[in-house]
Order: structure tokens, then C-alpha cells, then sequence
């Protein structure tokens, strides 16, 4: 057996509840620029929204930013950013139902791209997008590694 060695080291953090997710997802907003994509994976339940609403927050969304399951994709709009993209590719079989949806074309925009679920979509990805996984560690706590930042 190999060990496989990430390309990068990630950075961790543990959140002892959904108020310290949300305060994290603002402090990694303070790295993302136009055109940033952002994917945040981890199973039902672990903390992704929370994540996101923080990073919303920071971004200037005053909406309330909810999932979007069913319609796939929310643009929501800030005076900080020229759009704001919140994916959830959970009911994507693949690539080509996310391509067919215009998901390359919002990928190519300046906006800022989050994208829950994205292994659903793995191959759509860029190579630089900011990766987040989210382990569930106890009934409020949660760890959290994000690849692709130097700091935050």
C-alpha cells in the first residue's frame, strides 16, 4: 500500500458550533477576489450552508442565503462583487448536466463561484478552486480543511 501525499497541506481548523462556522466562512471571504470558486464538500447535515452564509456575509449578500437543492443555482447580488454563485450540485449526475445548465459559463465569470457537492462535478472544477471539507467530530463540532489558501 501507497501513502498518498496531498499536493498541498491544508489548513485546519475545529468549529464548536454553527455561530464559529459561520465567523470562519467570513474570514475565508477576506481571500476570495472576482473570480474565485470555491467548493465546499462533507456530508448532509455537517455545516456547508453555515460556511457559506459567513462567506455571504462578508461578501455584502444581504439576502438570506439558503441552499439551493432544487434550483441548482442562486445568483445573489452585492455592490462589494459583481455576483455571487451558490451551487449545489447534489442532484447533478455529471459534468455534462452542470455544462448544460450554463455552469461553465458562471465558472468563467468575474463573480465568485461556492459550489457545494462538487465531487458530483468533480472534472468541471479548476485546478485553482479553494477547497473545503467539512468532518462532522461531535453533535456541535466540526473539522474543517481548506485547500488552496496560504492563510486566513
Amino acid at each position: 500500500m501507497s501513502l498518498i501525499q496531498p499536493a498541498e497541506c491544508p489548513l485546519n481548523f475545529l468549529s464548536n458550533s454553527p455561530e464559529e462556522t459561520f465567523n470562519l466562512g467570513k474570514r475565508i471571504a477576506l481571500s476570495l477576489s472576482n473570480g474565485s470558486v470555491l467548493t465546499l464538500d462533507g456530508v448532509l447535515g455537517c455545516g456547508k450552508t453555515s460556511l457559506a452564509k459567513g462567506i455571504a456575509s462578508a461578501l455584502g449578500i444581504t439576502e438570506n442565503l439558503t441552499s439551493p437543492t432544487y434550483t441548482i443555482i442562486n445568483e445573489y447580488e452585492s455592490e462589494n462583487i459583481p455576483a455571487f454563485y451558490h451551487i449545489d450540485a447534489y442532484r447533478l449526475k455529471d459534468e455534462k448536466e452542470f455544462e448544460e445548465i450554463g455552469g461553465d459559463e458562471i465558472l468563467n465569470s468575474r463573480g465568485i463561484c461556492l459550489i457545494e457537492w462538487s465531487l458530483n462535478i468533480i472534472k468541471s472544477i479548476p485546478e485553482n478552486a479553494i477547497k473545503v471539507f467539512i468532518s462532522i467530530t461531535g453533535s456541535e463540532s466540526r473539522e474543517i480543511s481548506v485547500f488552496g489558501l496560504d492563510s486566513i
